[in-house]
């Protein structure tokens, strides 16, 4: 499982702006493979948390949100100038958006991670503590 089928579900995830909805379309998907990899069925009525304690899988949610914070990470601690760091504050000026509320944006979801492990931004930049 964790060398096949995390890597493919998780392929990318470090740049994706995920909703809620996504999230729990990747926990369902991840718990479907599980139970199936396990031999259970919804019918034999297993809680999850007792299907991942029992093969020491983390939730799909949590490895999701360490990779984003990796990247995130990784970014902080390039230098101003270099062509990620300047990508990161690109604003469209002639830029006509639709109407309803506007798409999440991938630094949006970092800051709802940082502020959900209450972690800074500038703690990014010791690479020992971030790991």
């Amino acid at each position: 499982y964790r060398m096949v089928v995390r890597p493919a579900l998780l392929y990318g995830a470090e740049c994706w702006p995920v909703k809620k909805s996504q999230v729990q379309r990747m926990k369902v998907a991840e718990m479907r493979m599980i139970r199936w990899i396990c031999g259970h069925t919804r019918l034999d009525k297993i809680r999850n948390e007792v299907i991942r304690g029992k093969i020491g899988v983390a939730s799909i949610e949590d490895k999701m949100r360490e990779v984003r914070l990796r990247w995130f990470g990784h970014l902080r601690r390039r230098s101003e100038d270099a062509p990620v760091r300047r990508c990161e504050t690109i604003e469209c000026l002639v830029y006509r958006r639709s109407r309803g509320r506007p798409k999440k944006s991938w630094s949006e979801v970092i800051r709802h991670d940082l502020r959900t492990l209450g972690l800074a931004e500038d703690m990014a930049q010791d690479r020992k503590f971030w790991r």
